[in-house]
């Protein structure tokens, strides 16, 4: 299987070392295109990632296309993909461009690919991101296999329908940055109340990363968790009544639904 991998900023890298590190593709039949020859060079050099002349170099010698671009650039890799001569539904694209629907990259490609939508988050950097993709209409279970394959190469993932992936991207896709505010507020409430700045970010950090591995863990809905926290009477219920006092739960609703409003929009541009 040769996999070529259409833009090389962050979470194309991850996807791509993450599956070489994995043991799912070798670098040896990944190959690399982006408008950033620095970018691709960069791969080259740390990983052994060959490095493609041009767009239609890649989409005529991979089986996989890697669609890892911006929004905005999306429709210029299809273009090269439906002028590209190749035989229909033969390559498999594997796309994560926030907010471009399976149905727009179908209708671009006129049936010279299969079409799978995903949206990864930036934890992949690290190989705990949560992934979930949608199949196109030509898509088979051997396509979902491969997507599992590179999404699962860095963080869980799962398989949803497509009129929910707007909601993906506005709970799992923007969530790492809605987390990174809640440990920074945590820690500067314990610098308030005298913490200094590296021991309250510390000890913030480690309360959501434990907090999240209990839910993982234990598999207990987060409110029974919550309540075995928070006695009668206690500090935690004190500082529950708080959050909610401010909003803390219809805020982060709120959150993920103006983020999947945006990723809607994005689609329609």
């Amino acid at each position: 299987m040769k996999l070529g991998l259409v833009g090389c900023g962050r979470m194309g890298k991850a996807l791509a070392v993450g599956a070489m590190e994995a043991g799912a593709v070798a670098a040896a039949d990944f190959l690399a295109y982006d408008v950033r020859p620095e970018a691709v060079e960069e791969l080259s050099r740390e990983k052994g990632i060959r490095a493609a002349a041009n767009l239609q170099e890649l989409v005529t010698r991979c089986d996989v296309l890697l669609l890892c671009t911006k929004p905005d650039d999306v429709l210029t890799v299809l273009r090269e993909v439906a002028s590209s001569g190749t035989e229909e539904n033969r390559l498999l694209i594997l796309s994560i461009a926030a907010g471009v629907t399976v149905q727009t990259i179908e209708r671009h490609i006129f049936n010279h690919a299969r079409v799978i939508r995903a949206m990864p988050n930036t934890p992949a950097l690290i190989g705990k991101g949560a992934a979930a993709y949608t199949l196109g209409s030509a898509a088979t279970e051997e396509d979902a296999k491969i997507a599992r394959r590179l999404l699962g190469a860095v963080g869980s993932v799962v398989q949803v329908k497509e009129s929910l992936m707007d909601t993906v991207t506005g709970l799992s896709g923007s969530g790492p940055a809605y987390v990174y505010l809640l440990i920074e507020a945590l820690a500067d409430g314990g610098v308030r109340n005298g913490l200094p700045r590296d021991q309250a970010l510390e000890l913030a950090t480690q309360t959501v990363l434990g907090a999240a591995a209990m839910v993982q863990s234990t598999g207990l809905h987060p409110a029974v968790l919550k309540d075995m926290v928070a006695s009668p009477g206690g500090t935690t219920i004190a500082g529950l009544a708080a959050l909610e006092a401010k909003g803390f739960r219809s805020a982060c609703i709120d959150a993920v639904t103006a983020a999947t409003e945006r990723s809607k929009e994005l689609g329609k541009a």
